[in-house]
């Protein structure tokens, strides 16, 4: 395996200090229940429920933190309402909200009302090594209360800890969690309201997939993204790319081809070492600069021909391909139609703070009438 890479012109990166701690870029509040609304509360949400002990904040930790999953182990049982603003992570600015196990929708200290009502999704964690009946129940109760304060709420379903289980065992514990979900809303009369339902584990990447899942759900230029990662690839004899938030290995967009979790891995695992390398080598010796900046380029040739290659695309994206080794030979064809993707990209998500709104777990700025044309014709490619 050999790895170019280039990180110079550090007086002109984003000026990010030093590395990527595990709290980089986030702030962190906690707050009771009845705590007064601090203004990062109007950002819009996305809620963790489920049981005691269902791995709702182990989750938060190793996806938004880089807690190191045995860390976890460690993590004390939540107590009260504790809140996460996500607003440095890409261009997505939104909070999690982590929710104590035993809080009681009849207890009238829960304004119930008030936080679903700027929910964007609620993920319900599910432990699929316990006994999930209690879950179920509390499921139902939960997502039935959601969708009457707010129809537009995407209800998400973790069945996680499924590292213990065998693929059989994975296979029926999901399609039993699934028929009684939808019986349960199907006797009350809520066959409108829809569960995606995913198989997550901390130790493995499965996690970071189903959390892309459900940001994508949240991100209202998605199609003009997948659109234009389509026009990308097709134009380079690129076999798959990703855009990934580089903070937290979630990929925002893909392009329209199935998603193989082998091909998702070795992406994260190329970001890890980009960024790992970059720490050592790339920071002045006084340790200031950035991991990550304007010329931040990676290569990664595998010893089966497959080639990964790196690119930023801004502060907080990066664009990572996987081509073969043959493809890679025009290098210069795919850095120039890179050169048009990115400029587009910028198009795409360019800052209109003037008239920017918060409507939904949204994206800075809104499509320009340039960058959506190219979801026609590639006119900027070769």
């Amino acid at each position: 395996m050999s790895i170019q890479y280039e990180v110079e012109q550090l007086a002109d990166s984003y000026g990010v200090a030093d590395s990527f701690p595990k709290d980089f870029g986030y702030g962190e509040e906690e707050a009771d229940i009845e705590g007064s609304p601090a203004p990062s509360d109007s950002k819009p949400r996305i809620l963790l429920m489920g049981l005691r002990r269902s791995g709702k904040s182990s989750i938060q930790k190793v996806v938004f933190h880089k807690m190191s999953p045995n860390e976890t182990l460690f993590l004390e049982s939540t107590n009260k309402i504790y809140k996460d603003d996500i607003s440095s992570s890409s261009f997505v600015n939104f909070q999690i909200w982590d929710f104590p196990g035993q809080v009681d929708f009849i207890d009238p200290a829960f304004d119930y009302e008030m936080i679903f009502r700027g929910t964007g999704a609620l993920i319900f964690v599910i432990d699929a090594q316990d006994d999930y009946v209690e879950a179920l129940s509390r499921l139902h109760l939960t997502v039935s209360r959601a969708y009457r304060v707010n129809p537009e709420i995407n209800f998400e379903v973790f069945i996680h800890k499924v590292d213990g289980l065998s693929d059989d065992h994975k296979i029926e514990t999901q399609r039993d969690i699934h028929q009684r979900a939808n019986d349960d809303l199907a006797d009350a009369s809520l066959e409108k309201l829809h569960l995606s339902f995913y198989l997550t584990s901390i130790y493995d990447h499965s996690i970071f997939e189903a959390f892309s899942k459900v940001v994508q759900k949240l991100i209202p230029q998605l199609p003009t993204l997948e659109n234009l990662l389509n026009i990308f690839i097709s134009n380079s004899g690129i076999e798959k790319a990703f855009l990934f938030d580089v903070v937290s290995k979630i990929y925002i967009a893909t392009d329209s081809s199935p998603v193989d979790m082998q091909s998702y891995e070795l992406c994260c695992d190329m970001i890890d070492v980009v960024i790992d390398v970059s720490c050592i080598y790339g920071l002045r010796e006084d340790g200031s600069g950035s991991a990550y900046d304007k010329e931040s380029m990676a290569i990664i040739k595998l010893n089966n021909t497959t080639v990964l290659y790196l690119k930023e695309v801004t502060k907080f994206l990066a664009l990572v391909c996987i081509l073969r080794e043959e493809s890679f030979e025009r290098k210069g064809l795919i850095d120039y139609n890179f050169h048009c993707f990115r400029k587009a990209i910028h198009e795409v998500f360019e800052v209109g703070v003037s008239n920017q709104r918060t409507v939904g777990p949204q994206v800075v700025g809104s499509p320009c009438s340039k960058a959506v044309a190219l979801n026609g014709t590639p006119r900027n490619t070769v």
